[in-house]
């Protein structure tokens, strides 16, 4: 963004009111009480990281998501193993690791905390257009990847403006 870009001035303002929306402390218990689940936060940022991945993930690819190290995803996950909520499985492409996959008990469990936030968006934007809601999806989509690919050249490269 330019210094001259007066369409993007207020950006971080609304994205910095939107984290501490989406933040606030009795959401997450509010939704997972909902969702019938005893689960602390970190575990179920792990089974909806999974989720959306749609794939088995290493512990590595977990942790970078969540930018946490990985001992702390490791830690999580070994609870989540003993509830028989993820399971570790051998690594086509590699014999000797191992990947994290939901079992169907925990895809059952993150399927009912999800379908609570996503009863949330629907009732918060039921008064915008399909068309609307496809475009904040895709856009908001873009601003994420584009702005995540810079800001990893900025944390690599301090110097890169």
């Amino acid at each position: 963004m330019s210094g001259d870009n007066d369409a993007l001035k207020g950006l971080l303002p609304r994205m910095a009111q939107l984290s501490n929306t989406l933040g606030r402390g009795q959401l997450f218990e509010t939704a997972t009480a909902a969702a019938g689940i005893t689960l602390e936060r970190p575990a179920v940022t792990i089974l909806v990281i999974l989720e959306s991945a749609g794939r088995p993930l290493r512990v590595g690819e977990i942790a970078a998501r969540m930018q946490v190290a990985g001992p702390h995803v490791t830690r999580q996950l070994n609870g989540l193993e003993r509830r028989r909520l993820v399971q570790r499985v051998p690594d086509p492409d590699d014999q000797r690791a191992r990947l994290i996959t939901l079992t169907p008990a925990g895809e059952k469990l993150i399927g009912r905390y999800l379908r609570v936030i996503d009863g949330w968006f629907d009732q918060a934007l039921s008064g915008w257009s399909a068309s609307d809601q496809r475009d904040l999806v895709r856009l908001l989509g873009r601003l994420v990847d584009d702005l995540s690919t810079h800001l990893d050249t900025v944390v690599e490269d301090p110097l890169v403006e």
